[in-house]
């Protein structure tokens, strides 16, 4: 089960979905080196946010030629990680550029293509590996009045519509679009770290998941709210009205949650 991120009229986004991710619990053929990689959506917080079985983190960034995040997002999402999971033994980013793909708009399973081909870091041993692939195109499932700008899928895996993230940007206007990238990857780590109860494993029996739009918080300020359907109006109205140095953190909730799992608070 896959949920699609879609921006809100906070400018907030998300999607995903779900199995089981311990090296030392796997039962799966142990010569498939992907093998711990496959799984479903939010099984392997745990092993992302602790130092449990895992002490290393590596985020492979893979992206085309006109598509490689900027700087800023990538010293950003650094910070990010190092903010929030505990990985003693360090937390590295590694780049990629690879020849840009055809098939677009892409399929999800397309998208899952793409990885198979030219993803490189895996998991292994002690360190865990996560990819996000910055696409040159947009999702499928687009419509005229609706977008998606990145989706969370598989344990370890994201995908960031990398042009549809620019066609919401003025221009040459560098803020804007470190701000969105920097927003979209933050939120779909998130989900990768879990939230909002993607594998209904939350440690708040009531009050923490937006009971409307699944798998997302019910704080308006939070990094993983979600406000109702998101449209390409509101994401204009957003982006021409938002302080551009603010990013959404955390809230408390959140932070409890990934703190239960783990993670740094």
């Amino acid at each position: 089960m896959t949920h699609f991120l879609k921006i809100s009229a906070v400018f907030i986004f998300t999607m995903l979905t779900i199995v089981s991710c311990k090296k030392k619990d796997d039962n799966d053929n142990i010569d498939d080196f992907k093998v711990e990689n496959r799984r479903g959506l939010g099984v392997s917080a745990e092993d992302i946010l602790s130092a449990n079985d895992f002490s290393k983190l590596r985020l492979e960034i893979v992206y085309t030629e006109t598509t490689r995040p900027t700087p800023e997002t990538i010293q950003a999402l650094q910070q990010f990680l190092g903010d929030r999971i505990n990985k003693p033994n360090g937390i590295t980013i590694t780049e990629k550029m690879i020849a840009t793909p055809t098939n677009s708009p892409f399929s999800l399973d397309e998208i899952k293509d793409i990885e198979d081909e030219h993803r490189t870091q895996y998991t292994i041993d002690d360190d865990i590996a996560l990819y996000m692939f910055f696409a040159n195109s947009s999702s499928e499932n687009d419509t005229d009045t609706s977008v998606t700008l990145g989706s969370a899928y598989q344990n370890t895996s994201i995908v960031v519509y990398k042009n549809t993230l620019v066609s919401f940007v003025s221009g040459s206007d560098n803020d804007a679009l470190i701000a969105i990238e920097t927003i979209t990857c933050e939120h779909e780590l998130g989900h990768l770290f879990g939230l909002v109860n993607i594998v209904n494993d939350d440690i708040h029996p009531s009050g923490h998941e937006d009971a409307e739009n699944g798998k997302h918080c019910v704080i308006e300020d939070c990094l993983m709210y979600f406000s109702s359907a998101s449209t390409r109006s509101a994401i204009e109205t957003r982006m021409q009205n938002r302080n551009q140095n603010t990013i959404p953190v955390f809230d408390d909730l959140c932070l409890a949650d990934l703190a239960a799992k783990g993670g740094k608070l």
